[in-house]
């Protein structure tokens, strides 16, 4: 078994592949290859920033969902499923109706990249999806079960670090998922009013895989600390909240996650 790291420029963001691997070097690089092509075609196809991509296109009302790539559909099925799962807070529609499945893209896509590794034989690796964690099922190494959780601030800050660290091994834990204003200011709107909340600053869920992380984290940000009894009702999910007066409060399970001192 050797190292191996790849960081993949996309969707605006890096994607941070470590890990180990019995592959030779051409075997690797092929099995990279593929995995991060999966983001690729997903960021030309559901970019806002790219004007020719079908997501675009249907924004402008140049064509419908049925006209894009089958994809979009399962996408638009896919947010609509968690937008009744949390009750409405996670919404793939902007305040001006426009589809934005932005909030779950990035982590599908991802965990589609994992998956493809997974496939190739690669499985003893973590992804850093832009700040969002995910642990492969045989991940080998003490220290990549540990997650580093930063400050609400922007890393640019000099307040910027380590806000706490969690460590999920031995659990049924394998994503975190952080949502919140500090590094691209109010991204995340309310979708059941036009005010966003104010009370908390930034949220970080931990669940079972990736994308349920991350829309969760994003729903519990439009909503505020209201959300803490609804993911305290959910199964295998936890979450911190860091609110507007520097405070912190969490879910009834979030304690035993807290990374302990070594030795």
């Amino acid at each position: 078994m050797r190292e191996f790291e790849h960081h993949e420029d996309c969707m605006g963001t890096v994607f941070t592949f470590r890990g180990l691997t019995d592959l030779n070097v051409e075997g690797q690089s092929e099995a990279i290859l593929h995995a991060t092509n999966t983001l690729h075609k997903a960021d030309a196809i559901f970019s806002l920033y790219k004007p020719d991509s079908p997501l675009s296109r249907l924004a402008r009302g140049e064509t419908s969902v049925a006209e894009c790539p089958a994809v979009v559909e399962q996408v638009w099925e896919l947010c609509e499923k968690w937008g009744k799962v949390t009750d409405g807070w996670f919404s793939a529609f902007t305040q001006q109706n426009t589809f934005d499945p932005s909030g779950l893209v990035k982590t599908w896509a991802a965990q589609y990249a994992a998956d493809k590794l997974v496939a190739a034989g690669i499985t003893d690796f973590t992804l850093n999806a832009g700040g969002d964690i995910l642990i492969s099922e045989q991940q080998s190494r003490e220290e990549f079960w540990r997650i580093a959780i930063g400050k609400p601030v922007s890393i640019a800050s000099k307040e910027s670090g380590v806000l706490t660290v969690l460590d999920l091994a031995g659990t049924e834990y394998r994503a975190v998922a952080t949502s919140g204003s500090a590094e691209r200011g109010e991204h995340i709107w309310n979708p059941k009013g036009s005010k966003l909340q104010k009370d908390v600053v930034q949220v970080s869920v931990i669940a079972q895989n990736l994308v349920e992380a991350d829309v969760w984290a994003t729903a519990a940000f439009a909503e505020g600390i209201g959300s803490l009894k609804r993911i305290n009702r959910q199964p295998n999910l936890e979450a911190l909240y860091v609110m507007a007066d520097g405070s912190l409060q969490g879910t009834d399970g979030l304690i035993p996650l807290f990374a302990k001192p070594k030795g």
